[in-house]
């Protein structure tokens, strides 16, 4: 059965830290390419960052250049997003998703599986 499973999120201060993870059973992360997405309230899902462990290939959106960090752990079998600096902005429900290594990208349409999502509240 092939499941993802985002956890890590929670209530932190502006300015603050928090780090996701995203853990795979039934496949093997290392064979594909690997997004975290995020969709706040009233607005659409956008595609925040992503990883290909393959080759070590990562993208971030502009808005979090400098304060996000992708990795994996394929030991663990597992994503991570190290999220600081936290702005109010970054206030949403945050979800991984897989897509096929080729598929690389932010188009949310792309990617197969998706974990059930962990909000992150960021306070003024």
């Amino acid at each position: 059965d092939v499941q993802l499973q985002a956890s890590g999120g929670g209530l932190v201060q502006a300015g603050g830290s928090l780090r996701l993870s995203c853990a795979a059973s039934g496949f093997t992360l290392a064979d594909y390419a690997i997004g975290w997405f995020r969709q706040a309230p009233g607005k659409e899902r956008e595609g925040v960052s992503y990883i290909r462990s393959s080759d070590g290939t990562t993208f971030y959106i502009d808005s979090v250049k400098g304060r996000f960090t992708i990795s994996s752990d394929n030991t663990k079998n597992a994503v991570y997003l190290q999220m600081n600096s936290l702005k109010p902005e970054d206030t949403a429900v945050y979800y991984c998703a897989a897509a096929p290594p080729e598929l690389l990208g932010t188009i949310a349409t792309n990617y197969d599986y998706w974990g059930q999502g962990t909000q992150v509240t960021v306070s003024s």
